[in-house]
Parts: structure tokens; C-alpha cells; sequence
């Protein structure tokens, strides 16, 4: 198939696509800063000046693409895969970062503290975390009646399951009581401590999440979230960390720009 020479070639377009598709979606998620058509069209404009291209063959480019379709979307599925991975690895260092903020709070307080959020098999972060609770930090915080230990899991890949342990340990005066629970999927986990031993109140709780293995490779770490204590049926949910701006798509594909004369 012959390509007019004004065209870019396959490996230009996708890399401008590619620039196109981040400054679309840097644009729509701080409307703040590009607040009027003029701020946006000079942003598109600088990025075309990086890749020594002019808007109008831009334009042509575009268009002879879109009427080829076939190759214009093997051109969009490798964009795609190109954002997604970048945005991974922005996940992935926005997760450690959150991480070794709990983890830091997490020493610094007392041993009763609960992480909302914590990231298993990182390079730099710990194995896992453990929490205890004395009687007046039982009676203060929980129903004993009716509780439980609960947190979500995300980032478990079904090709290598890794090992992880979760225990919720209930000490009364004469009993002490193992509460386990298998970590094997991305889902949501709860262990129940209801009061087991009537007319005897609970003098310790102790909990803790540990992976006993790294067998996870150069796997993103796995994001255990909505970490709560308390009383059964009511956890209250603690969002993941904040992402940064996500290129837009529409079903699956990034979502190319209209051109309408010298507006992107």
C-alpha cells in the first residue's frame, strides 16, 4: 500500500498519538490550568513542535489513517498497550509511596495501629504488618459481640498465587482462640470475632497479614485496602491511592482527537 509522503510513517504516528492522547488527557483532568481553547490549542501545538510536525500534516496524516482502518487500529492497540503500561508503573510507584507512608505511621505509632492501606512484596516495604490490642483498647474501640477483621485484596495474579497468611488471634482469661483465613484471590476477606466464650471478656486481640513468600517476581506489589477492625457488616471503605490523569479510552481504545480546523 503506498503512503503518500506528506503521511508519517506508522512508527511517527503512534508516537504522536501517543503524546496527542496524554496531552488530551492531562488537558481534561486540569481544567483549572487549560481553561480557555487558546491554552489547550497551544499545548497540542507544543507538542507537535516536539515531534517536528505541523498541524496540517497531522491533519493528513490522520485522515489517510482513519481511511485505512485496518492499520489504523493495529496502530491504536499498540498506543493502548504503550498508555496502559505507562500507567502501571504510575500505579505502581503511587502504591509503594502510599506504602512506605503507612509503614513509617505504622512505627511510629502504637501498636494498636491498623494501616488503611498496605502494599505486600514491594521491594523496599515490609512482609507484612501485625496489630494488638489491649482491654481498654477492646472496650473503647469495638463491640465484642459482634466484629470482625476485614480487608480487600487486589493484585494476586492467577499464573503464581503467592502465600500469604491472615490471622486474627482472640485471647480470653483461660482461651486463646486461632481465627484464620486463606489469602488466594482478588476479593474482599473478613474473619469474624464474635464473643466465643460467654460471661468472659476478650483481654487481647492480636492480627496480622504476611506474605511468606516472593515468589511474585517483578509482579506489581499486592495492594491489600479497607483494612478494618470493627463491628460486623459495616466496614468503612478507604479508597486505594490516588491515580494520576488517565488517557481517556472508549470501549478499550484511547479515544482520538476531532479535528475541526485548528482546534485538537
Amino acid at each position: 500500500m503506498n503512503r503518500p509522503k506528506e503521511v508519517l510513517s506508522k512508527k511517527e504516528m503512534e508516537r504522536l498519538m501517543y503524546d496527542v492522547y496524554l496531552a488530551e488527557a492531562m488537558m481534561e483532568n486540569d481544567y483549572a490550568t487549560f481553561n480557555t481553547p487558546e491554552k489547550k490549542e497551544a499545548f497540542i501545538d507544543e507538542v507537535f513542535r516536539k515531534h517536528k510536525v505541523t498541524e496540517a500534516r497531522w491533519d493528513t496524516s490522520l485522515s489517510w489513517y482513519s481511511d485505512h482502518i485496518e492499520i489504523y487500529i493495529k496502530m491504536n492497540d499498540s498506543v493502548k498497550a504503550r498508555l496502559q503500561r505507562s500507567q502501571k508503573a504510575v500505579d505502581e510507584l503511587v502504591a509503594q509511596k502510599y506504602s512506605r507512608e503507612q509503614e513509617l505511621n505504622r512505627q511510629n505509632m502504637s501498636p494498636s495501629y491498623i494501616p488503611q492501606l498496605y502494599t505486600l512484596g514491594m521491594r523496599d516495604d515490609g512482609m507484612g504488618f501485625s496489630f494488638r490490642l489491649d482491654t481498654a483498647e477492646i472496650n473503647k474501640r469495638i463491640d465484642q459481640n459482634d466484629f470482625d477483621f476485614r480487608f480487600d485484596v487486589l493484585g494476586i495474579s492467577p499464573r503464581n498465587t503467592p502465600k500469604i497468611k491472615s490471622m486474627l488471634v482472640l485471647e480470653y482469661q483461660d482461651t486463646i482462640m486461632y481465627k484464620t483465613t486463606p489469602v488466594y484471590a482478588n476479593q474482599q476477606y473478613a474473619i469474624s470475632g464474635q464473643r466465643y466464650i460467654a460471661n468472659d471478656t476478650l483481654q487481647q486481640i492480636v492480627g496480622f497479614i504476611h506474605l511468606e513468600n516472593r515468589e511474585t517476581g517483578n509482579e506489581p506489589g499486592i495492594q491489600v485496602y479497607n483494612i478494618t477492625l470493627g463491628k460486623m457488616h459495616q466496614p468503612q471503605p478507604q479508597s486505594l491511592p490516588e491515580r494520576q490523569p488517565r488517557p481517556r479510552l472508549r470501549d478499550g481504545q484511547p479515544v482520538r482527537p476531532e479535528v475541526t480546523g485548528s482546534q485538537i
